[in-house]
């Protein structure tokens, strides 16, 4: 009985701590896959010197995390400017409400909203 309760002891502390880990990691690769998406929107705007007409490619790591994060663009992209956001969504959204939107612009500018639609600092 002892064994049991030192296994309920121990299941009770590392289980959050490994949800925790498991958001925290699906965040950071949201975030490293926001960077290749913008490197594919830079490289649009060297070969047309305009984001217009920017749409972004389906890559590998947005399949890897489309159970997670919905990525798009925020807004329609003028020849000077875009913006790419990944949004949590399921779980994700759930377990990391202080991180739920993350977005970087034409200028490298990242940027990530709670769910209030507050910016957070600590997300990226």
């Amino acid at each position: 009985m002892i064994v049991v309760a030192i296994i309920a002891i121990l299941a009770a502390i590392a289980l959050p701590s490994y949800q925790r880990h498991v958001t925290e990691t699906r965040r950071d690769a949201a975030t490293a896959c926001l960077l290749e998406l913008a490197q594919f929107a830079e490289r649009h705007y060297t070969t047309r010197m305009a984001y217009t007409g920017l749409v972004l490619p389906n890559t590998q790591c947005q399949a890897d995390l489309v159970q997670h994060y919905a990525f798009n663009l925020n807004g329609v992209p003028t020849a000077s400017t875009y913006s790419i956001q990944a949004v949590a969504q399921g779980g994700q959204a759930g377990r990391d409400a202080a991180c739920l939107t993350l977005r970087i612009d034409q200028r490298g500018t990242q940027t990530a909203l709670n769910s209030a639609n507050v910016a957070n600092p600590d997300c990226w």
